[in-house]
């Protein structure tokens, strides 16, 4: 009995230690965003997208991101995808990510697959994403704009579920994606961050659909502040808007 007492007094010493070794920024937000595909074979496509994510759900900028991308369709399960990201971090929250409160850009490579099917009535898409980073940083206080742009190396995991409540109509889904850094220059934070989310969608036709609902951002920072790590847990809304352009029809159509 006294061991069992001993593990728990243990165990409780732990986590109030690990609570105790952190520090908390939350932060309200709302993340705009519009995707694009563009099908232009049975195998291949374009993707382009955009996201306004906002802070204090609207009225300041948290990140821009710019996605473009070609797609590979290999069959009806499983797609890839390559492509090049921009995203711009503002100084948002108590603590920013970047230590002197600036803005700062970085650039990506990525290599995306996708894989898809069903069970019953429920679609499920396991999405594997392995991102290579290039973060700026300033040597100084003093600059305006970056003058060192710091290697990365990131892997993303994605677990949709999605369910139809009418036939062709509105649908259900919800989603967690984990972020991990690896290698070298990651810092602190081999978890990167986490982000879960429950949207409600509507596909208004063949090429247009629409998702709203809640969105929790988990983000670890990669340095300390005060000997203690930093986490940020940003709740809010998203909002997109998906769309998909056939051009295959179009050529067909133009013969």
């Amino acid at each position: 009995m006294k061991s069992y007492l001993y593990c728990t007094v243990f165990l409780l010493c732990s986590f109030i230690g690990l609570a105790q070794s952190r520090i908390t920024d939350r932060n309200n937000i709302g993340w705009y965003a519009t995707n694009a595909t563009f099908v232009v074979s049975d195998h291949f496509g374009i993707h382009a997208e955009y996201q306004w994510r906002r802070d204090d759900y609207a009225t300041r900028w948290q990140q821009g991101l710019l996605r473009v991308g070609v797609n590979y369709k290999y069959n009806n399960e499983t797609l890839f995808r390559v492509g090049y990201a921009w995203v711009e971090t503002y100084p948002y929250g108590d603590i920013p990510l970047n230590g002197m409160g600036k803005d700062f850009t970085e650039h990506r490579t990525f290599e995306m697959v996708q894989l898809s099917n069903s069970i019953s009535r429920v679609s499920i898409s396991h999405r594997l994403m392995l991102e290579q980073r290039w973060v700026g940083r300033y040597s100084s206080a003093d600059l305006n704009d970056e003058d060192i742009y710091i290697y990365t190396n990131r892997l993303r995991y994605m677990l949709r579920l999605q369910l139809p409540l009418y036939q062709k109509g509105p649908y259900v889904a919800v989603y967690d994606e984990v972020f991990c850094g690896f290698g070298g220059n990651i810092g602190e934070n081999i978890f990167d961050q986490n982000r879960f989310g429950a949207l409600i969608g509507y596909p208004f036709n063949a090429t247009f659909r629409a998702e709203a609902g809640y969105l929790n951002q988990t983000v670890m920072l990669g340095r300390e502040v005060d000997g203690k790590n930093v986490f940020q847990k940003n709740n809010g809304f998203i909002i997109s808007g998906i769309f998909n352009f056939d051009w295959r029809k179009t050529k067909t159509a133009s013969k």
